[in-house]
């Protein structure tokens, strides 16, 4: 089907064909035929890359051409949110008869933005959407067309409930909105669709064909009856396999179990790869080697990368700060890195398809057990939906590697059936957090309300009245137990507390914590270090890193320093790594040492320090609840030091943009100890301080003054 043949106004039509779509691709197709430009809701169950952008690309351009409404975007991500706002802020170009306005919000989930209610296409993360939810923000009812990306994580532990309550709301609206629902290939689309109350779109489809295998004793087996040998080497078979593709001239991604494994396989490879760049690569690849070490702290970690990039090969993992992993992504898109071992993370966020996939172990850690586990068949389907570019490649491979057991793994994930979606609602964390978010939106709502509610969730489908009544009746008596609800007669309404629990978006059991840990804090003492425990012990704090045997030691002398500043005797056993890490980045460490010291990497302090300053403004907005007021500078400080990673001296040189924790300090050293000070300085001086410069020293100057005045 043309596109020209889509019933759409002439200006949308020419907008695609400038972005260079001409006809559809069959899972496209059959989505106009379901009803897409009826209103009708659909979910599509079709391959990784098989065009699902566009498809809610035409929904997007078909309801605004035909109704006034908002149209929501929901994402599982952040970065995927990112990428599809920079896809469709393009769509403001067209002309429907008025102003398209795209706006995107991913953060802050206690702050509902002004300008989201004047734009027309929203695109918001699962949890933004749950948060507006809450709030009771006015424009909800004016949401016509929801298009829910990635739909089959619902069955995803920690995103999914989220997921789950969005759309069982939105789709209950009375202005019942139209639902395009986007998914990967899943065995239950059909139970998912009648959940949804959508026709299901289900294809195959994709644009390069895909051929999956597994490689056993230097041999490959693939599923459409090839066989061939690898050439094999030192390096190993993960490494052979990925290293044939390229001398093939295609790119190889391959997946490792952990960070470690991932650096190592990169490691191995680099030097074969290497000789095989072209010139111009080499020149493109050394600069930006330079680049990722001038804008880094120079870790064992980013030296390694930097030297391995050179040679055509990188590694990709959470531990990677922003600034590396772009610049892994934006080179090995381009072609110029052509061997990437990545964590399985990578799949999950990330649209970086390669010819070949190779999946060096299919056992994987897990957290919950504590040990090695395989991984699910659904979680091997993503792995190998990123084999095969659209633009460069006429087929992708996917291929395992095995250890004696090829026929084992051929039956089991070749040929197997992804395990079906499941509702994960039930679950304690979820159902609190999701029953007081019910009972603060209905205030007065009957315990049958809310177990009609739940009944019409995708759990309520796959689940019996009574367990879930059985499940609910737990949840409400730790809520009514922890003064979260209050039951009058028959009815439940939140308290204040609830209620501020509910909008700072945090687990009640959080909540209770926090208040019962800062009810009985003393006054007339700083209590950092206590509070940091509190932040990293809560079951909201992430990433949490367990300790190690050499940690102890370090655990017990920081509990020694800073005794007076707890809020109960702790021992080094009640610590974790993130308390150690995020005391030592308030204290200025550098990353160096935190990677030297703790095994901390840059990623990984990124999202602490994130993470940390939401939980610091959680138990700050809680302090004020219970009526600590005396609580609250201190807390307004720490969220501070935790986000520029400073000691207390330095809070006041911070307030001027441009100035972080090593400018800072800097200027301290140089007795500029606060914001009189650098007022005196003349400029010329200032510009005369360490690697400060004239035009910085303007800067800090102007914004000075917007500080001061």
């Amino acid at each position: 089907m043309k596109i020209e043949k889509l019933k759409l106004p002439e200006s949308a039509i020419e907008f695609l064909k400038s972005q260079g779509f001409e006809k559809l691709y069959p899972p496209q197709e059959d989505s106009v035929k379901s009803g897409l430009l009826d209103g009708k809701s659909i979910l599509v169950s079709a391959p990784t890359a098989s065009g699902k952008t566009l498809i809610a690309m035409i929904g997007i351009l078909n309801y605004l051409s035909k109704n006034t409404g908002k149209v929501i975007y929901l994402s599982p991500l952040r970065a995927l949110a990112a990428e599809k706002f920079s896809e469709f802020k393009k769509l403001e170009k067209v002309t429907l008869g008025k102003k398209i306005k795209v706006s995107i919000s991913t953060g802050d989930f206690e702050n509902i933005e002004k300008n989201l209610e004047k734009s027309d296409v929203l695109v918001l993360t699962n949890e933004k959407m749950d948060s507006i939810i809450r709030h009771g923000a006015e424009w909800v009812d004016e949401i016509g067309l929801v298009i829910a990306d990635e739909v089959h994580l619902i069955g995803d532990e920690s995103r999914g409930p989220t997921l789950e309550m969005i759309l069982t709301q939105l789709k209950l609206l009375e202005s019942k909105p139209q639902i395009v629902g986007l998914s990967a290939t899943i065995t239950n689309s059909d139970e998912l669709a009648d959940w949804l109350g959508c026709k299901l779109v289900k294809n195959d489809w994709r644009p390069v064909p895909l051929t999956e295998g597994v490689c056993d004793g230097g041999k490959v087996i693939m599923n459409n009856g090839k066989s061939f040998e690898v050439e094999r080497s030192l390096c190993g078979t993960p490494i052979d396999l990925g290293v044939q593709s390229v001398k093939q001239g295609g790119q190889s991604l391959v997946f490792a179990e952990t960070r470690t494994r991932s650096k190592s396989l990169a490691t191995k490879a680099a030097d074969i790869i290497s000789e095989m760049l072209q010139k111009k690569e080499i020149t493109e690849l050394e600069r930006i080697s330079k680049k990722i070490l001038s804008e880094n702290e120079h870790t064992e970690l980013v030296k390694t990368l930097a030297f391995l990039v050179k040679k055509g090969v990188a590694f990709h993992h959470a531990g990677l700060n922003q600034n590396c992993r772009e610049a892994v992504e934006t080179e090995f898109r381009k072609g110029t890195i052509k061997l990437l071992s990545s964590t399985p993370t990578l799949a999950a966020g990330v649209n970086l398809p390669a010819r070949r996939v190779v999946i060096s172990n299919i056992n994987r850690y897990n957290a919950k057990v504590g040990a090695n586990r395989p991984i699910s068949i659904l979680e091997y389907k993503q792995l190998c939906g990123r084999a095969g570019r659209p633009q460069y490649d006429d087929f992708g491979e996917s291929i395992i590697v095995g250890n004696g057991n090829a026929e084992d793994l051929t039956d089991y994930y070749i040929y197997g059936e992804p395990e079906p979606i499941i509702s994960k609602i039930t679950e304690d964390k979820s159902l609190r957090t999701h029953i007081l978010a019910v009972i603060v939106t209905h205030p007065g709502i009957k315990k049958e309300e809310i177990l009609e509610f739940f009944m019409q969730t995708l759990g309520g489908l796959q689940s019996r009245k009574l367990t879930i009544k059985f499940a609910l009746d737990i949840s409400l008596r730790f809520l009514s137990s922890e003064f979260l609800v209050v039951k009058k007669g028959e009815r439940y309404a939140a308290t204040e507390f609830g209620k501020k629990t509910s909008m700072l978006y945090i687990d009640p059991l959080t909540a209770t914590y926090f208040r019962d840990a800062i009810e009985n804090v003393s006054q007339d003492r700083t209590h950092t270090f206590g509070f940091l425990h509190l932040i990293t012990n809560c079951e909201e704090f992430f990433p949490k890193f367990g300790m190690r045997n050499k940690d102890y030691e370090t655990a017990s002398l920081e509990i020694e320093n800073h005794k007076s500043e707890l809020l109960e005797p702790i021992s080094e056993y009640d610590c974790s790594r993130s308390l150690l890490a995020l005391q030592a980045w308030i204290t200025e460490s550098s990353e160096l040492s935190l990677s030297d010291n703790l095994g901390i990497e840059s990623g990984d302090m990124h999202r602490m320090v994130e993470n940390g300053n939401w939980l610091c403004y959680c138990l700050r907005e809680i302090s004020k609840h219970v009526e600590r007021v005396d609580l609250l500078e201190e807390l307004d400080n720490l969220a501070k030091r935790i986000v520029y990673g400073i000691r207390e001296e330095l809070l006041e040189l911070v307030k001027v943009k441009g100035i972080g924790r090593v400018r800072a300090r800097t200027l301290y050293k140089h007795n500029i100890k606060n914001l009189d000070d650098l007022a005196k300085i003349p400029v010329n001086k200032l510009a005369e301080i360490d690697k400060i410069g004239s035009t910085l020293a303007d800067n800090i100057k102007s914004e000075l003054r917007k500080v001061r005045y």
